[in-house]
């Protein structure tokens, strides 16, 4: 099988080595491939005692460095800090755990990587955004933020059990979603940082160690709100400052309010929002109310005929994520207003990505909410009951089940293959229990199924209860995905920006108590309140969403050729991960109602991503 890209062929990329002999072959070889492939603009600093530190291609302005004696601190990504500060925080750094106090309060979206004597610590963001992973090569342990530029160094080939992982519906499945496909290959775990420190024999080890934890979800709305009002005003400030023109997202209640504190700013701000063929989506409605009450926003909306559909474009796609995207099977579409945005000017594009998984929340809160309020969550109960609805038995078994997360999973093991759970089933579970798809083959299914099994041995969940553990990793899956559209977004000189992904703003979104958060009576109450005399009026008082079905259906309908395509020797057919007759039967017909959009996409996008990796080429 081909392997990765070499780092040359990809846009941006940073590795993290150890202050170490041992990792001098490797900054050798990173710029032995910047030479032959003739990259340009190869970037490196070094750590204090002058050997290599931090290589690779990153955007300007966006790394920050500051250092203090034998100190040396760096920041890369979004963010408003100076050298200045960091020359004082490395001034009062003494071992690597010392940089929790930055990494606590730091505004923005970045890496955060350090150099004391004998140590490197390096961590990205507490969703995933921002990601780390690290690899031995030789007698060094080395990180990076894509897991295919280690592969390349290490010649890794794909690991097809993990691959038969991400067929996988849902794709959030805690621990496993997130693990790279390449073998030798591993990923530092959410709020958890990487040490890179000496072996005794002039190498490294890496460790890692948890830093971060979600708040107590105790904070009255009260005081809620305004802390969430001055986290994602600061966050949106951070990446717009200074900029004079920068562009957004305009549609739902959550990109409606990042748009409006976007408008506050010095930058002239352009919006788009795509106007779809459902006949019942109101974006654009909703949109131009509000432009019309905010001042200086030049509004663009993009008509149906415009967009490409879902699944158009399948053949043309050949954009090398370091790992499988779901977002492949509708990329053409999703690309369309960036692509007008960086034609437009925007170096900076603003999304409302994370915003649903952070205030619509999950309704898995109740299970710890009976436990407290009984009574409230009875009535609570009743409301999301009348609204979905919930057959009264199965909501109470899961309200009474007190299985520990271990057990949930290791059912989900044994559940693969079962049929689908009905769509009025509750989410008051760990989560959504994940199916493989019919296509799966056997191989495939003990393969997954033997991962589940083993991690379910040792797992202990992101949180302590249901609700904040679903969101977790909820937001750890979607921003799997918005790390890679950022990527292919950066191949036009553009940013893509996320700021409900910051840690700031999700801890003060995961602080406020559920039950003032998450109701059935009111939508998304906590941004309500948070925006209020920053979002016009009107828009704050807007309860639907925008969900895209009628276009997944009709571009099934219309670009069915090109999915079928992907049947033709498919790559995951040789790996022995489909059976590839049953995959070309359901995808030449209507989706069956038990079976998933995402069941598709995920299919689609390991195929694809199959495929992008031949084309790939490595320097011998």
């Amino acid at each position: 099988m081909v392997g990765p890209p070499a780092p040359g062929e990809v846009p941006g990329w940073l590795v993290v080595l150890p202050d170490s002999p041992a990792a001098d072959r490797v900054s050798a070889a990173l710029r032995d491939r910047a030479a032959v492939q003739a990259v340009q603009g190869l970037q490196e600093i070094s750590h204090p005692s002058g050997r290599p530190w931090l290589l690779g291609r990153w955007s300007p302005g966006t790394m920050a460095v500051g250092e203090a004696g034998q100190v040396k601190i760096a920041v890369v990504g979004e963010h408003a800090v100076t050298a200045d500060r960091l020359v004082r925080e490395a001034g009062r750094l003494k071992t690597a755990a010392d940089l929790d106090g930055l990494a606590g309060c730091l505004v923005g979206s970045s890496h955060l990587a350090a150099s004391v004597p004998g140590q490197v610590r390096l961590q990205g963001s507490v969703t995933g955004l921002r990601r780390v992973f690290h690899a031995r090569i030789g007698g060094a342990t080395v990180a990076a933020d894509r897991a295919d530029v280690l592969a390349d160094l290490l010649d890794a080939e794909v690991d097809a059990q993990r691959l038969a992982v991400r067929l996988l519906d849902s794709f959030s499945l805690y621990p496993l979603a997130g693990n790279p496909v390449w073998r030798e290959v591993s990923a530092v775990p959410t709020g958890h940082y990487l040490v890179l420190e000496g072996d005794g024999r002039g190498g490294t080890l890496g460790r890692t160690a948890p830093w971060w934890t979600p708040p107590e979800p105790v904070v009255p709305m009260a005081e809620g709100a305004p802390a969430l009002r001055e986290a994602l005003s600061a966050a949106v400030d951070a990446r717009v400052r200074g900029r004079s023109l920068v562009s957004c997202d305009l549609g739902g209640l959550d990109s409606t309010s990042v748009c409006s504190l976007a408008a506050r700013g010095s930058a002239e701000l352009v919006a788009y929002t795509a106007d779809g063929r459902d006949p019942m989506g109101d974006d654009v409605t909703w949109a131009r109310r509000t432009v019309e009450r905010l001042s200086g926003i030049e509004h663009h909306v993009i008509v149906g005929d415009r967009l490409p559909m879902v699944y158009e474009g399948l053949v043309d796609v050949d954009t090398r994520f370091d790992e499988p995207c779901p977002a492949a099977a509708f990329l053409s579409r999703w690309l369309a207003i960036p692509r007008l945005a960086a034609a437009r000017g925007s170096p900076l594009h603003l999304t409302g990505f994370g915003g649903d998984e952070l205030l619509a929340g999950s309704p898995a809160h109740l299970h710890s909410l009976m436990r407290t309020h009984p009574r409230l969550a009875l009535q609570r109960v009743r409301g999301f009951a009348a609204q979905r609805p919930w057959p009264y038995r199965e909501t109470l078994r899961q309200l009474w089940d007190n299985s520990p997360y271990r057990a949930w999973l290791a059912r989900a093991g044994d559940q693969l293959t079962a049929a689908p759970p009905p769509q009025d089933r509750p989410t008051l579970d760990w989560g959504a229990p994940p199916r493989l798809p019919p296509w799966a083959t056997e191989d495939a299914v003990e393969a997954v199924r033997g991962l589940i099994r083993t991690a379910a041995r040792t797992t202990e969940p992101l949180a302590e209860s249901r609700g904040q553990h679903i969101e977790l990793s909820g937001m750890a899956a979607i921003s799997r995905t918005v790390r890679q559209l950022g990527e292919v977004v950066g191949g036009f000189g553009l940013a893509l920006s996320a700021p409900y992904y910051d840690d700031r703003v999700i801890e003060a979104g995961l602080a406020v108590r559920p039950e003032d958060r998450i109701t059935p009576w009111r939508y998304k109450p906590l941004i309500v309140e948070a925006m209020r005399g920053i979002v016009p009026g009107e828009s704050l008082t807007r309860r639907t969403k925008d969900e895209g079905s009628h276009e997944v259906e009709v571009g099934l309908r219309e670009h069915r050729a090109e999915l079928l395509a992907l049947c033709e020797d498919s790559r995951l057919g040789r790996l022995g991960l489909i059976d590839v007759r049953a995959f070309r039967e359901v995808c030449g017909r209507p989706l069956p109602p038990t079976l998933s959009f995402d069941a598709l996409y995920q299919t689609a996008a390991c195929e694809m991503w199959l495929r992008a990796r031949e084309s790939a080429t490595v320097p011998g």
